[in-house]
């Protein structure tokens, strides 16, 4: 597996200089011709691409504006995305991955297995597509996708978010459609040797996801719930990094290796710390390291801590994510399905059922992050025991302390759409003092979000980031660029 994933990494040439020349290796002479590529060549390094997009960049800024990440004291590269702001330029590098890349790659591989009828192989280039562009609309909502892969079309239209899901969700269907699970599917890293069962799987399961943020209900929706045939295990690229440069999980590559002289940025935040500190939340000590006094503290959102007043607040005094070189990347979760289930099952009035799917994404996140005691956090009498009335709130906040540690993108998306944690009355001014160095969290509510110190002053009062503004890099050369809602814009599938 490392020796196929340190080749994949060198073969770097096979990603795409624009989103309508995908796999352009012919202008490099060392690279083989398209003629002689083979989806088992290019499927790898599509894979190691959008890992280290969704499993970094998108990680590190979800979860800043989520509040599960704020900036580490001395350094400031990421005080912007403490502030809740993104710049047209800040995600241009991740935008141009995923189109070229990754989309541009996989139009490649999904055109090479209808060649020759290698439906397991389309089946999987399928799904890690409709993931991309999940994410790409989850980041922008309006993206270019039905024209996207249209060479005669320099500038493709940006189609709006809904039909973009609508769209995927057709091509999952389409794709499934071609499979009875036992055929064979082209090397990758994802699943190593399985099937086109597994993908099928993973596919519900983002069908699943997409519906649910959609808001859909319906017959095909009863339908995906009812036959039950989702991911048993998480779904992650696991057991194929080393501690290595370049071959390490991307996210810790970028703030915690030694390869490329990291500067460390992140730390907990006091709104995740506050609300697991609240209840002894086990998930806490693996989720995150403790600091060098062997506690666990919550730095605040607008601020890196750096007036020469803050003794007793440098560096060491904040905990880090704990992410070793060989953490898994994950694409979704058990945990994550079954709260999509308990969400479906309460809007249908079935309360039992709700409750039970509560239960067990609680207690799938706790084997996931590899420690006992779920029963603590939902059993009788505890906090977040399961609640009809409150079954919302509940479902908002045990998702977003669950995605914490695992998938922070992933649990900035469902904090805008859920609404949960809600926004308190509390600002972050409130905990610390930029002047004096004064910091005292005793009224810290928990469960709920702040106001950071310094804020996007373009948000609406007790708002956080809502989308990214177009990226430079593709706005730049589309004359069809539609004109920005705004970072107060909720997404079409948001309900706050």
């Amino acid at each position: 597996m490392k020796k196929i994933l340190s080749l994949i990494l060198a073969a770097a040439v096979l990603s795409l200089s624009s989103c309508n020349g995908y796999l352009d290796i012919n202008q490099n002479p060392n690279s083989p011709s398209k003629d002689n590529m083979s989806s088992s060549m290019v499927f790898p390094a599509v894979e190691m691409n959008l890992a280290t997009s969704y499993g970094d960049y998108l990680r590190i800024v979800g979860g800043y504006f989520s509040q599960q990440y704020s900036q580490l004291t001395g350094t400031s590269n990421y005080l912007d995305y403490s502030n809740f702001m993104m710049s047209a330029t800040r995600s241009s590098g991740t935008y141009t991955q995923l189109y070229t890349r990754v989309l541009g790659n996989l139009q490649f591989v999904r055109e090479d297995a209808t060649a020759k009828e290698e439906w397991g192989t389309y089946l999987a280039a399928t799904v890690l597509k409709a993931f991309t562009l999940q994410v790409l609309v989850d980041c922008y909502e309006q993206t270019p996708y039905s024209e996207a892969f249209d060479p005669s079309i320099p500038a493709p239209k940006y189609d709006e978010g809904a039909d973009v899901y609508k769209g995927v969700l057709a091509e999952l269907d389409e794709a499934l459609s071609k499979v009875g699970g036992s055929e064979s599917v082209c090397t990758n890293f994802l699943f190593p040797g399985e099937k086109a069962d597994v993908w099928v799987k993973f596919a519900n399961a983002l069908k699943l996801k997409l519906m649910m943020r959609m808001g859909a209900s319906g017959a095909d929706l009863d339908a995906l719930v009812a036959a039950g045939n989702f991911p048993a295990e998480d779904v992650a690229w696991t057991g194929c990094w080393s501690d290595e440069a370049s071959k390490a999980n991307p996210f810790y590559s970028e703030e915690f290796g030694s390869y490329f002289s990291p500067q460390k940025n992140l730390c907990l935040n006091l709104a995740l710390q506050g609300t697991m500190a609240d209840y002894d939340d086990p998930r806490l000590a693996a989720f995150f390291d403790a600091n060098a006094s062997g506690a666990y503290t919550g730095a605040i959102s607008g601020t890196n801590f750096t007036v020469s007043a803050n003794s007793g607040h440098g560096a060491t005094n904040w905990c880090r994510p704990a992410i070793r070189y060989n953490s898994p990347v994950y694409l979704i979760t058990v945990a994550e399905v079954e709260f999509f289930l308990s969400e479906y099952y309460a809007k249908k009035s079935s309360m039992a059922n709700a409750k039970a799917h509560y239960e067990a994404a609680i207690e799938a996140s706790f084997a996931s992050a590899g420690v006992p005691g779920a029963g603590s956090v939902y059993g009788t009498g505890a906090k977040y025991a399961w609640s009809d009335a409150a079954y919302q709130k509940n479902i908002g906040i045990q998702k977003w302390v669950a995605l914490s540690g695992v998938n922070n993108f992933e649990a900035w998306c469902e904090l805008r759409r859920l609404g949960y944690p809600e926004y308190g009355t509390q600002k972050g001014s409130t905990f610390y003092n930029v002047q004096t160095g004064a910091y005292d969290v005793s009224t810290y509510v928990p469960g709920t979000l702040y106001e950071p110190i310094t804020v996007n002053t373009s948000l609406n009062a007790r708002q956080v980031l809502q989308r990214f503004p177009y990226a430079e890099s593709s706005t730049g050369r589309n004359s069809n660029a539609p004109e920005y809602k705004g970072d107060n814009a909720p997404m079409f599938w948001a309900k706050q």
